[in-house]
């Protein structure tokens, strides 16, 4: 597997940017979640190589995360920063000459992802949501550590929030102590400490109410861990049960990171659903 990564300009924002597959292939826009260090790689690395062969894969890390720029000031509330982030990935679209694509989004990413839908369903093909944000569900007591995390910014806190993140964390192939680590100077750095409590800055972002989701037309599927801790199992049943053309996917033995715990059988569902094989 092949993957190509650039920098892209979009107004006066900058996408580091990540593709695998044929770009003559339909494209597929990879939303990662929110959290310490969040980065395009760390979500879907496992899993954009499998689908390189059908599918023109496009992983940006979302403005406000990894390598992409961080605005100062960041926008005063949650919900001013989703819409700056729907905003330059439609921008991000345009620049790469893609009218159309399929979206995979995860947490955070199918926050986004629905505004995309939402405001401009014209530009979005099928969509996944991936243990999404988006639905009122009680907030967990892992998630309440994620979004506070820099009030203890420590490897070992990293650590237990990323147990917390999986069902079975043997499945990371190292020990969570050594990941922290290696993701330490990323965390610290002054941007993306402002970026990430701007994020959740007076209020959690985006909560759709079942009109809203009424509205959507487009091909959903919805892939919930089982054991998910941070956004439990029950978002993905109300997604499902409010958005019309929507079908639910429950992984067992899985939790927030169902894509990283369970690549391979994600590639495998996913794939179908984008190309339309389910």
């Amino acid at each position: 597997m092949t993957i190509t990564t650039a920098d892209v300009p979009v107004g006066g924002h900058r996408f580091r940017v990540h593709e695998t597959g044929d770009p003559s292939r339909e494209a597929v826009l990879w939303l990662h979640g929110s959290g310490p260090g969040a980065t395009a790689l760390s979500n879907w690395e496992r899993v954009i190589g499998d689908l390189s062969g059908d599918l023109h894969n496009i992983a940006p890390d979302i403005i406000g995360f990894g390598d992409s720029s961080h605005p100062d000031p960041p926008p005063p509330t949650a919900a001013d920063f989703t819409q700056l982030r729907v905003d330059t990935l439609l921008g991000l679209l345009d620049e790469l000459g893609v009218e159309r694509a399929h979206l995979v989004g995860n947490s955070m990413g199918g926050i986004i992802g629905l505004g995309m839908a939402l405001q401009h369903p014209d530009r979005i093909g099928r969509i996944v949501l991936m243990g999404s944000g988006g639905a009122p569900v009680p907030l967990t007591e892992d998630l309440l550590k994620l979004i506070t995390y820099y009030d203890d910014p420590t490897a070992e806190a990293l650590a237990d929030l990323m147990r917390a993140m999986t069902h079975d964390p043997s499945v990371l192939g190292e020990s969570l102590e050594k990941i922290a680590e290696s993701r330490m100077d990323r965390i610290q750095r002054p941007e993306v400490r402002r970026s990430h409590l701007a994020t959740f800055a007076h209020n959690l972002p985006g909560l759709y109410e079942p009109d809203q989701l009424a509205g959507l037309r487009h091909p959903v599927l919805v892939v919930h861990g089982r054991e998910d801790r941070i956004i439990p199992l029950a978002a993905g049943h109300y997604f499902a049960e409010h958005i019309p053309d929507a079908q639910l996917y429950v992984m067992p033995n899985a939790g927030h990171w169902a894509q990283i715990e369970q690549p391979e059988r994600f590639a495998h569902v996913v794939g179908a659903f984008l190309t339309g094989r389910i």
